[in-house]
């Protein structure tokens, strides 16, 4: 780290305390002036306005604070405004804002670019583009598999969010809501199950979903796709927006084995999974396989805009001018990356393993008295709790979903939807046992309340 005269965990007042009913007259009137300006596509679950953060602590204008298990979609890893990034950003702010990285050079850009390349979970050497935002992360990935192999064809997964920029909503396939009178989608992206061993497609026992996902794309390379026009397979190691979905260990290695026998590139999306959110660097690290690319997002700058897209160096082949980003690799944006990574090697990474333990050991204590909660599952500090409909159907039940996600609010807490009927906890990795306990409890709370 460049100093160490900062706590890796910064000291945090207690919350939930909530001093007005919700939301309260100042919050109330900051939404109303907002609904009258911003794009109706924006998806607000709850009126939380905020006005100031540290760590996993959030305070709206009113005063209320607020215990925060979201962290601006699984963004700020390092939690709200910690204070060696927030030096990290001053600093660099005090010398110079912007100079694109893609006509000139800045010291930023290139120390980040060195440990991004050597961080990535691919031996050898490796280079990394630059972007603003995960969906360009994907965007440059789709369009330097297309270079490299020269084939047009890509294989995504039903459940995947990748984004909603054209390309990445093309291999996106969670919601119809993201495509609906969009079309037409890039052409030559093909979709197929992802394995689900807590709700597995077509009528298959649980051990058997990796073999059902195998059996689809061996159909598509019969039917559809000769293997020797895919140029890319684009996969999450956990499904992020697709409900917290993890495969089973052999599905990996067996898509590792696909790609290897067909020359086709494994692209892992890292967007939400990656940068030490599941306790390890990256989340493909689980599985003990290789992608050829990987793109970052979300928690690399721990709020600040910034994503990447890390590419073998025989893969990143692509020649003068081919890609460029005015904005991608900011120099304020990767200090804060910088500062990210400090953190995480001192042991953010570590306290996620061991918080996210102990945060699936809270939630299946409470699903013993839940029956409604039907899985708990994650890893790291990406966790979900399903909610199911209790008649025996084991049915996704996501209105029961939604009215909790509105009582945790209600009382203080900050839970997000993700799949089909979930609630996901993607907090800081700053996150304490302590806080986690009384996020837990606050929900077992509103579980009853809502059940009543």
């Amino acid at each position: 780290m460049r100093h160490n005269n900062f706590p890796l965990i910064p000291e945090q007042p207690g919350a939930p305390q909530l001093v007005t009913s919700l939301p309260g007259p100042k919050a109330k009137a900051l939404t109303e002036r907002d609904q009258k300006v911003t794009s109706p596509s924006y998806t607000r679950d709850y009126p939380l306005v905020m006005e100031s953060g540290i760590g996993s602590v959030v305070v709206d204008p009113d005063g209320n604070k607020f215990l925060d298990m979201a962290a601006g979609i699984a963004v700020t890893a390092s939690g709200h405004s910690h204070p060696y990034v927030v030096e990290a950003i001053i600093e660099q702010t005090q010398r110079f804002i912007h100079m694109s990285g893609t006509d000139f050079f800045y010291r930023s850009q290139i120390e980040l670019a060195e440990r991004l390349a050597e961080l990535a979970p691919m031996s050898g050497k490796n280079r990394v583009f630059f972007t603003n935002s995960g969906a360009e992360a994907l965007e440059a990935a789709f369009k330097l598999s297309r270079h490299h192999t020269g084939r047009q064809h890509v294989l995504a997964f039903w459940g995947a969010f990748h984004g909603r920029t054209y390309g990445a909503m093309s291999l996106t396939g969670s919601k119809a809501i993201q495509r609906k009178k969009f079309g037409p989608m890039v052409p030559g992206v093909q979709h197929v199950t992802y394995p689900n061993t807590f709700r597995p497609a077509g009528g298959v026992s649980p051990d058997k979903v990796v073999d059902f996902t195998f059996d689809e794309i061996e159909r598509l390379f019969l039917r559809k796709v000769d293997p020797s026009v895919l140029a890319a397979i684009f996969v999450e190691p956990i499904q992020g927006e697709g409900g917290y979905i993890v495969p089973p260990a052999d599905f990996f290695p067996r898509l590792r084995e696909l790609c290897d026998k067909h020359g086709i590139l494994m692209v892992c999306d890292e967007v939400q999974a990656g940068f030490g959110r599941t306790g390890k660097m990256w989340a493909c690290q689980h599985y003990g396989v290789e992608p050829d690319i990987i793109t970052s997002a979300k928690g690399i700058a721990s709020g600040m805009p910034l994503g990447a897209m890390i590419a073998k160096e025989s893969v990143m082949d692509w020649p003068y001018g081919a890609h460029a980003s005015t904005f991608g690799g900011n120099p304020v944006a990767c200090a804060a990356s910088l500062a990210t990574i400090d953190l995480l090697e001192a042991g953010l990474i570590d306290n996620a393993t061991k918080v996210g333990d102990h945060l699936q050991g809270k939630l299946r204590d409470l699903q013993k008295t839940f029956p409604a909660i039907g899985d708990v599952r994650g890893k790291g500090l990406m966790v979900v709790a399903e909610f199911v409909k209790t008649d025996g159907s084991n049915a996704p039940d996501p209105d029961l979903r939604n009215k909790i996600v509105m009582a945790c609010f209600d009382k203080g807490l900050l839970v997000l939807g993700c799949g089909e009927s979930g609630i996901r906890f993607s907090p800081a990795l700053t996150v304490s046992e302590a806080q986690i306990d009384t996020a837990v409890k606050l929900m077992g709370e509103a579980i009853a309340e809502v059940s009543a």
